[in-house]
């Protein structure tokens, strides 16, 4: 087990290889990995002075998991050089030695993660530049607008008058009287 160590404010690093292969040959097969798993967080907990060897507190990387189950539940390995941070309460291990494949997958990811980064920026600064465009012309419309709500208003306001008048025209010249209802008559009845 090598150990070494930089301390700052609040912050301690330090790096262990942790032995996988004693704790986990006496599962089964199918457990050997998610043991290994346990192992290393039981070991961290152990050395980094964990209150009461809480497994919670103690966070594995996502790279690391990959690392760890790369050959399977039966097949992981058997030693494994860390990296232990932690701050305050929090505890994060991550994997000192990349493999290969792992090293280009990371900067993979970090490429994208800075591309899709830029890609937003670009995307508000656009976004930007067509509303302060949208704002100048946008008062012309509204007035545009407004004018023509008015004048529908005139227009539908002038067509209810015309209609109303036209109605009581209708009414005042109507001679006959409306007929009284009385019993219906029977359809069959009318012949």
């Amino acid at each position: 087990m090598a150990k070494t160590e930089k301390k700052q404010e609040n912050k301690i690093e330090r790096e262990y290889i942790i032995p996988l292969r004693e704790k986990s040959r006496v599962v089964p097969r199918y457990k050997k990995t998610p043991k290994a798993i346990k192992t290393i967080k039981e070991f961290i907990a152990r050395h980094m002075k964990v209150e009461n060897r809480d497994l919670n507190k103690v966070k594995i990387d996502k790279d690391l998991n990959q690392f760890m189950w790369a050959k399977g539940i039966r097949k992981h390995p058997h030693k494994i050089k860390v990296k232990v941070t932690r701050e305050g309460e929090n505890i994060r291990v991550e994997l000192v030695d990349y493999p290969n494949n792992l090293k280009f997958k990371k900067l993979r990811e970090e490429k994208r993660g800075k591309d899709a980064l830029e890609s937003v920026d670009k995307k508000k600064s656009m976004m930007q530049k067509v509303k302060e465009n949208m704002q100048k012309p946008e008062t012309a419309k509204a007035e545009k607008k407004k004018e023509e709500i008015a004048e529908k208003e005139k227009t539908s306001a002038e067509a209810t008058q015309e209609f109303e008048k036209a109605q009581s025209k209708k009414i005042k010249h109507q001679t006959e009287k409306p007929k009284k209802a009385g019993k219906p008559i029977r359809v069959a009845l009318q012949k």
